[in-house]
């Protein structure tokens, strides 16, 4: 429920931003015109009648009626017909009013008890007057804006919690080998230095297996209770990108790809460790799905008002149905789950997060034989000035 009146507040926030100041000054001069044209209906209405019964009294049985009680009564009130006129008129007035402030007041208890019901039953369709049509419309898209996170909630809580059971597995996979073949070396005394070289080196590989899986169970820890601010400085892209491809020269080296730079020096106002941060799963997201002995370009370029930063690489084409979804938290291409490429389907989703932050956008398309992810950056005139 804490979650659901997060995600609410965080919607109403958004709405209360679209409301423009027209729309606001719209919507309340329609309340306050249809409560102006209903004191004046209902006040007329009752003048009229009022008018009849009056003037009835002092015309008809009634008249006479007060004439035979009490005929300076009547005298008195023939004098002063007019003042008493004002008053009654006076009355039905503020009567008027009150029922129709009422009247009003009532919408807006039922615009709150529909922001609960929202809460409490986001299925049900919100309905209210014709005069906060505005705010039922605005109500409804929240509705089904909230109706849409937590379906994606629970989809992506499906999604860690089936990644975390099969990260279990793996992780007992490699550990049960460690054991074994070290348990093996400290049973056997008679053991070659050969077979004792080559179980230390499977025992080391499946170590490693083991320390890079653990680092995925924190990536997701951390991905889950982030908070991620940014501290902007001035750098130059060529630079940070040339440093990254350094960084992965070895597990290229591995695989025999060529990485190549095409770079002219860009000056952006970025946070540095972020956007390494973003370009790293890039670019060993193009080492893992690439063809050995292929070649990875990363071209950066820019015109009046965009940085671009495009990786290309040659492996197996994305399906279609999967690149609207390749930036999904926990959502990862590789069915196969191949212990090698496997990750934890957060490298991208962490990307898109950190691209968003600096106000950009990144994109993924097949392109012939190729796999493009591009990333637009807006354009820093100061930080070039």
């Amino acid at each position: 429920m804490m979650v659901v009146s997060i995600s609410l507040l965080r919607l109403c926030g958004e709405w209360v931003i679209k409301l423009n100041n027209v729309e606001i000054n719209k919507l309340k001069s329609r309340i306050a015109f249809i409560a102006v044209l209903k004191i004046i209906f209902f006040s007329l209405l009752s003048m009229f009648i009022a008018v009849i019964f009056i003037d009835g009294v002092f015309q008809d049985f009634l008249a006479n009626l007060v004439n035979d009680y009490s005929n300076l009564l009547y005298i008195y009130f023939k004098a002063n017909k007019v003042l008493f006129m004002g008053v009654f008129f006076l009355i039905i007035f503020c009567v008027s009013s009150f029922f129709v402030i009422r009247s009003t007041v009532n919408s807006l208890a039922l615009l709150i008890k529909s922001m609960d019901k929202i809460i409490s039953n986001p299925e049900e369709e919100i309905s209210l007057p014709n005069e906060l049509n505005i705010l039922e419309r605005r109500l409804n898209n929240i509705r089904v804006d909230l109706i849409t996170s937590k379906n994606n909630e629970k989809e992506a809580n499906v999604k860690k919690n089936d990644l975390i059971m099969y990260m279990a597995h793996d992780l007992k996979t490699p550990l049960t080998s460690v054991i074994g073949y070290l348990s093996l070396l400290k049973n056997e005394d008679n053991v070659s230095k050969d077979f004792r070289d080559k179980y230390l080196g499977i025992a080391l590989d499946k170590a490693y297996r083991l320390e890079e899986l653990t680092n995925q169970f924190f990536e997701i820890t951390r991905y889950n209770l982030k908070e991620m601010p940014i501290v902007k400085n001035k750098l130059d892209l060529s630079i940070l990108l040339g440093q990254l491809v350094d960084e992965c020269f070895p597990i290229s080296v591995e695989k025999n790809i060529d990485i190549v730079l095409n770079a002219e020096s860009i000056v952006f106002s970025g946070d540095g460790d972020k956007l390494a941060r973003a370009f790293t799963n890039l670019l060993k997201n193009a080492i893992s799905y690439s063809y050995e002995g292929s070649k990875i370009t990363i071209d950066l370029s820019t015109d009046s008002d965009s940085i671009f930063v495009k990786f290309r690489n040659k492996g197996d084409l994305i399906p279609d149905y999967k690149l609207d979804k390749i930036f999904d938290k926990f959502y990862r291409a590789d069915e196969s789950r191949n212990s090698k490429t496997g990750g934890t389907g957060l490298g991208l989703a962490i990307t898109k997060d950190i691209i968003s932050l600096h106000g950009g956008s990144i994109s993924v398309r097949n392109h012939g034989e190729y796999i493009e992810f591009l990333v637009i950056l807006p354009i820093d005139k100061k930080a070039i000035l």
